[in-house]
């Protein structure tokens, strides 16, 4: 059971690392154009060089378990990921920076790639769903609280503080995970897969289409949401801020409370709800700016029911596909997480040239994201379930030395 934990609170501690890379960064690029004497849109670069190098390291990493175990990578990708850290803190011009920062973001993908397969290993069916919505919890908070960090860092030490930080916790997070090691591999003949036979694989892309979607939409309405209710409402950031306030524990409470909720209901109801919940949500959203609506809090309010409905299906979604992926979930983890990165960034391009028209606009592109969601999972088969109802795992282990 000690173990058990240890290995979780690591994992924890490794995908909020992932998402901390920008979220800590983030108060500090405002002051680069004058640190390094370039414009602020070159600046932005130090962000989107970030996500950039996330995404492909998110391919890299699905692709490289089948040619090396997952301990040493981690470890590896952990240690990049410290040194990069290190390096950026030191860098002499923006571009040195920009060219890190996608380094770093490219070790940041493999706990995001692993951490799935790990928590399936170390749990039941029903432990391992309540993990993942655990770490979805702590993942909602990171953009909360990781910015505040970053503003005392920057106030008090400077804006290389921030990546000093990272350095230390990644390095820390490398060294517990050598000392202790990792569950051992389930065992594989020969290769365990590819992208193309996951690609092609009705039912996980059943699972991880849904939970990009549900996802994506929900995030591309954060990101559009300040823009609306500033520009349009007659809002204040403080609205926004109440939003999500609103938004964050929703999505807490649910994501804690659904395994226990799909014990009495079924896993695939649960799944078919919450995602039908967050298209009520949005068609609701889409409604009220129809008619005219100005009221912030009215708008935090029906978009709660986005919150909670990814809360109770975003842990099982997730794990499914995992499961779905079979010994192959290495890459399935990193499709699961390169399409919400696509979806929530189509989503966002999608709504950006009618943005400054207001809720209307934001929310008729959020619904059919969230329409689409509903309906791949009513067209696309589920998985099968075995005779004491949960789906079907790996059988067989290989030892991982350690």
């Amino acid at each position: 059971m000690t173990y058990r934990l240890v290995t979780f609170a690591v994992l924890i501690l490794c995908t909020a690392l992932s998402l901390a890379g920008t979220d800590l960064v983030l108060p500090a690029v405002p002051q680069l154009p004058a640190i390094f004497a370039t414009s602020e849109a070159t600046a932005q670069l130090v962000l989107a060089a970030y996500v950039a190098g996330s995404g492909v390291g998110l391919l890299l990493f699905g692709w490289l378990a089948d040619h090396f175990r997952r301990k040493p990578l981690l470890v590896s990708a952990l240690a990049g990921f410290a040194a990069a850290s290190v390096a950026c803190s030191l860098s002499p011009t923006i571009a040195i920076l920009i060219g890190l920062r996608f380094v770093q973001g490219v070790a940041a993908a493999a706990a995001p790639v692993f951490a799935p397969g790990i928590i399936r290993q170390l749990f039941d069916d029903r432990g391992a769903v309540r993990a993942i919505g655990f770490i979805g919890s702590v993942e909602s908070l990171v953009p909360a609280l990781a910015p505040i960090v970053g503003v005392a860092l920057l106030v008090h030490f400077g804006w290389q503080s921030s990546f000093g930080l990272l350095a230390l916790l990644t390095a820390l997070a490398a060294l517990l995970i050598a000392v202790t090691g990792l569950p051992a591999e389930p065992r594989a003949s020969g290769a365990r897969g590819s992208y193309t036979q996951l690609l092609t694989d009705r039912v996980f892309m059943r699972y991880a289409l849904s939970q990009a979607m549900t996802l994506g939409g929900l995030i591309a309405f954060v990101f559009g949401a300040p823009v609306v209710i500033v520009g349009t409402m007659g809002g204040t950031l403080n609205d926004f801020i109440v939003m999500q306030v609103i938004n964050v524990t929703g999505f807490i409470i649910a994501a804690n409370l659904t395994a226990r909720i799909s014990e009495r209901f079924g896993t695939e109801t649960v799944i078919l709800f919450g995602t039908a919940l967050g298209a009520v949500s949005a068609l609701a959203l889409l409604a009220y700016g129809l008619a005219g609506g100005t009221n912030t809090l009215m708008l935090a309010l029906l978009f709660m029911p986005m919150a909670i409905g990814l809360g109770l299906r975003g842990p099982l979604g997730f794990y499914r596909g995992i499961v779905a992926s079979g010994s192959n979930n290495a890459r399935g983890s990193a499709l699961i997480v390169f399409f919400i990165f696509m979806m929530t960034t189509l989503g966002t391009v999608a709504a950006a040239p009618f943005i400054a028209r207001g809720l209307p606009a934001l929310a008729l592109v959020v619904s059919a994201i969230h329409l689409l969601s509903v309906a791949l999972l009513l067209v696309l088969p589920k998985m099968q379930e075995s005779s004491d109802g949960q789906a079907g795992s790996q059988p067989g282990y290989r030892d991982e030395g350690l």
